[in-house]
């Protein structure tokens, strides 16, 4: 008996448009010229704490899970809401919600997590590079 899985039955994950490198600025023009970014604080993890009323949505879709081995992002964040004000963004990767892991996950379980929590603290981190997937999700 073959026991290798189809090809067929493996996600389908579509990669970002590559895009060329900016220019290569030397060390020591680096710290004064306009083109060279050194911030990078907003690529570390941060919480987002949100309070859901009851019937009331959260303000933001998901995508991803177990099935696209890729986890779970932000895939649309619905301005003026809550999660917009708590600074949830597209392209954000959730890391964990109410201390459960979210990085091997199925995306049925962290819907339910999600939609059942009236308190949610979420770690997550701007990681824009691994989100774009095909996989039809909505929370």
């Amino acid at each position: 008996m073959d026991s290798r899985i189809p090809y067929d039955d493996y996600p389908v994950v579509f990669l970002p448009v590559y895009e060329n490198p900016p220019a290569w600025i030397p060390p020591h023009e680096r710290i004064h010229h306009p083109d060279y970014n050194n911030e990078l604080t907003q690529f570390l993890p941060r919480i987002v704490t949100l309070k859901k009323p009851p019937g009331a949505q959260l303000g933001f879709n998901i995508r991803g899970g177990k099935a696209s081995q890729l986890g779970i992002f932000i895939c649309k964040v619905i301005p003026d809401s809550g999660a917009h004000g708590a600074g949830l963004q597209e392209g954000d990767q959730v890391l964990a919600v109410n201390d459960v892991d979210f990085q091997d996950i199925e995306h049925s379980k962290a819907v339910e997590i999600l939609k059942n929590a009236r308190e949610i603290s979420m770690r997550v981190c701007f990681f824009p590079y691994n989100y774009h997937q095909k996989e039809r999700t909505v929370h």
